[in-house]
């Protein structure tokens, strides 16, 4: 700190007296962020070899020199430029050698003085300087000046432990108001532009009226910080306090052997609340239910539910998160030892991992929908998200929720009330962060006691869910964090608005091949595993695989397919437990030994040509199902029956087919007076199901149309499309589920509607190449493909499907 003059007895102030005479030359020390004022004691840290030369050249003179302020500290030798030209004469009067090399002066400011130009410049630079003289008389206005910057000073020196009491009583002895302002502003913590620009003003009244608005400006933080530093302060005693007599209560009760179990029990929970980081809101509520707690009598009926209530809160996780891990290819290795296929789902998670490396404060965490037919692997792909990204998994199955407090949670009014299962599950997760799994949320219900579904919308709305409430928390509770994904195997029964909210990602059906793969990898181990075998006991042929893909299982999952291996792996263990001899490799001619004869034939498909009968494909539930269509001619007088369970969808389909044979009737060759004379039976097999639907259309009008010109329908061609009163084909949905299951069937051409052309980029590669897809417009693009060119007759027809 600097120090004011006359503060070292040794210094000789008559010998280093101000001389004012014209200009004069000195040796120049230019400081990189020092600012040297008048009258006043300062060190000087010397380091540059020019400067230190100009120091000694001082003493072995008059000990005078001049300092002057770089404009930029880093210049190593700066020019005239580079130099403020209002500088400070000073008088080196102690000089000191520092252990890093450097040299420390003692110096006492003289003088302003003007820089005017350089005389030398080596070995150290020599600067001519002209004095400028300061009036040191002081008027009224000058006067009332120095008693302002004094009474700031002087609050400033008491707010600010930095400052000693000695450079108040040092500024109450000036005199002189220039002198004044250069004291104050060499003990303020000034930035040196602020010091220059004091020393630079020549003028004693403005320079004090700078000082006293930099002086003002830090008073106001000075006391900011006072307030600060009380509130926090007072704080702190008020815990110490309560700390000191809660330990005093205790050690009195100890020793008069007094225990007061519901006291114990406060006190743990004021331990417990204090240790737990919430929200303000909640620490608030917290409290004050403490506080309730606290006051009222053990037998109070409402002590108990005043606990149970701040358990829920200490045990939420408010605060505790996992990191997500953001190495993406380790994610991708862990999704792809779990799973097989599912590329869309997978390249949706890395995607996301990718957004949260480049903006993991702007992103918003994805809520997913995994849709797609049972024993797909959506529920243990959630799983292995959740080990892929470093977060908790935790789940919860919507399938029968009929009441909206098992989303929300009951009032505290209600006896025996709890939070939803939202909320216990998250404090069942641990974390604010994990992955939450709503399975089977198209199976929610809706009855008297509310709609869930219109509780999930604040939950999977990222705009609401940063503020979820529960009836019983009665509080904010942040899901914003959380990780959702839901699970459905038909989106039809979910509320638009909740769809809307939800990013569908379809989980399709597995091809025979990707059945293999993921059985070889993935269902055989662990069935061995699961009865006691090992690998080396029990092996399956690829062809045994195939075998039970085929004949045993007819799904798009594969959950049937490991029931068949599990089957299996429980005979072989029976027959090792007996000490019995036991195969150790499965062929596919063994099957029907362990799993009966098969269930399904390896084409599903007519065997022949047939009249009246066309091959369609729908889609289900379960992924896909082929659907032949049957039609059948009889005397009549034009009547038109449907059965087969159809929906109202598909009976206006069937009309528009007929309406369509009969329009175009010349056209396709059929007689006008057929539709009279006869009455038309449409029937669609497996009437137990219910069937509905436009895509049906095409082949309800090809069966129709092969019964009335007794042209056959190729066996191995399905077709799906809607069809208009016009003859065009409209076209479908579920386009991918269709071409499976034509492929399971062993179909060989299926025909699409032409602008179904785009869905195929969502067709396994090899479905494409096993299947010959023929696109249409129109009926007539259909009909020659799907019927044979010339009409049987019927006896011919009957005993070429006998043979």
């Amino acid at each position: 700190m600097p120090f004011v003059e006359g503060e070292l007895d040794s210094f000789d102030l008559d010998r280093v007296s101000v001389r004012p005479h014209g200009p004069s030359d000195y040796p120049l020390l230019p400081a990189r962020d020092t600012v040297i004022f008048p009258r006043i004691l300062s060190p000087l840290f010397v380091g540059r070899d020019q400067s230190m030369r100009a120091v000694e050249a001082a003493l072995n003179a008059d000990s005078r020199l001049v300092v002057a302020t770089q404009r930029d500290p880093s210049v190593e030798n700066p020019s005239l430029d580079d130099l403020h030209p209002i500088a400070t004469q000073v008088v080196v009067s102690r000089i000191l050698r520092m252990p890093d090399g450097t040299t420390s002066i003692l110096a006492q400011g003289q003088q302003r003085v003007e820089l005017i130009d350089f005389v030398q410049t080596t070995p150290f630079v020599r600067a001519q300087v002209r004095p400028l003289p300061e009036a040191r008389e002081v008027t009224l206005s000058t006067e009332a000046l120095m008693r302002a910057v004094l009474a700031l000073f002087e609050k400033c020196v008491q707010l600010d432990r930095n400052l000693p009491e000695d450079a108040y009583v040092a500024a109450m002895n000036v005199n002189e108001p220039g002198w004044l302002a250069d004291m104050v502003a060499s003990v303020r913590d000034l930035e040196v532009e602020q010091r220059q620009r004091i020393l630079s003003t020549l003028d004693s009244s403005v320079r004090l009226q700078s000082l006293s608005i930099i002086l003002a400006r830090r008073l106001e933080v000075l006391e900011l910080e006072n307030q600060i530093q009380s509130q926090v302060q007072q704080e702190v005693d008020k815990g110490q306090r309560e700390y000191y007599l809660r330990e005093q209560m205790r050690i009195i009760q100890s020793e008069l052997g007094e225990f007061d179990s519901q006291l114990s029990e406060v006190n743990e929970l004021r331990e417990k609340l204090d240790q737990v980081e919430m929200p303000e809101e909640v620490r608030a509520k917290a409290n004050r239910e403490f506080s309730r707690l606290s006051t009222m009598p053990s037998i109070a009926p409402e002590v108990g539910i005043i606990r149970t209530y701040l358990d829920w809160l200490i045990e939420l996780p408010w605060t505790k998160k996992t990191e997500d891990s953001k190495d993406i290819r380790h994610v991708s290795r862990v999704l792809d030892a779990n799973h097989y296929g599912l590329p869309e789902a997978k390249e949706r998670v890395l995607e996301h991992i990718a957004v949260h490396q480049r903006a993991a404060g702007k992103m918003r965490t994805p809520i997913l929908c995994f849709a797609g037919p049972p024993g797909t692997g959506k529920t243990s792909l959630g799983k292995s998200i959740a080990e892929a990204l470093g977060r908790r998994f935790v789940r919860v199955s919507l399938g029968g929720i009929r009441d909206e407090a098992e989303i929300r949670g009951h009032r505290r009014t209600y006896i025996g009330a709890m939070p939803g299962r939202i909320i216990q599950t998250m404090r069942r997760a641990g974390t604010i962060n994990p992955l939450f799994m709503l399975d089977e949320i198209d199976k929610v219900g809706i009855d008297f006691r509310g709609d869930p579904s219109a509780a999930l919308l604040e939950v999977l709305d990222p705009e609401q869910n940063y503020a979820f409430s529960d009836h019983y928390l009665d509080a904010p509770y942040d899901l914003s964090q959380v990780m959702f994904i839901t699970t459905a195997n038909i989106l039809d029964p979910i509320p638009p608005a909740l769809g809307d909210r939800m990013e569908v990602i379809h989980f399709p059906g597995y091809i025979e091949e990707e059945k293999v793969q993921i059985a070889r990898q993935f269902l055989i181990p662990r069935q061995l595993e699961e009865h006691g075998l090992t690998d080396k006991e029990l092996q399956f042929s690829s062809e045994a695989i195939r075998g039970m893909v085929r004949e045993y299982t007819y799904e798009a999952g594969v959950r049937n397919l490991e029931r068949a291996i599990g089957r299996i792996c429980r005979k072989i263990t029976r027959r090792l437990a007996e000490n019995k001899r036991a195969p150790r490799h499965i062929a596919r001619n063994a099957l029907h030994r362990y799993l009966g004869p098969p269930q399904f034939t390896e084409s599903l498909a007519q065997e022949a040509d047939e009249v009246g009968v066309a091959i369609g494909i729908a889609w289900t539930e379960g992924g896909g199902d082929l659907m032949p269509v049957e039609v059948s001619l009889m005397e009549g007088k034009g009547n038109l029956t449907l059965t087969g369970q159809l929906g109202e969808v598909m009976q206006e389909s069937a009309q528009a087919a007929l309406s369509y044979a009969r329009a175009y009737a010349s056209e396709l060759g059929i007689k006008a007076d057929i539709f009279d004379q006869s009455d038309i039976h449409i029937h669609v097999p497996e009437g137990a199901i219910p069937k509905d639907g436009p895509s049906a259309g095409v082949t309800m009008a090809t069966a129709l149309i092969s019964a009335l010109t007794h042209r056959p329908v190729r066996h191995e061609v399905s077709m799906t499309g809607e069809i208009t009163l016009r003859g065009r084909v409209l076209p479908v949905g579920g386009l991918k589920e269709k071409c499976m299951v034509a492929h399971r069937a062993g179909i060989k051409t299926i025909i699409i509607p032409r602008r179904n052309q785009k869905d195929l980029v969502k067709i396994p590669k090899k479905i494409q190449r096993d299947l010959n897809f023929v696109f249409v417009d129109r009926m007539d693009d259909l009909l020659p493909v799907a019927l044979a060119p010339e009409p049987v007759k019927p006896h011919r027809l009957a005993k070429k499907v006998r043979g």
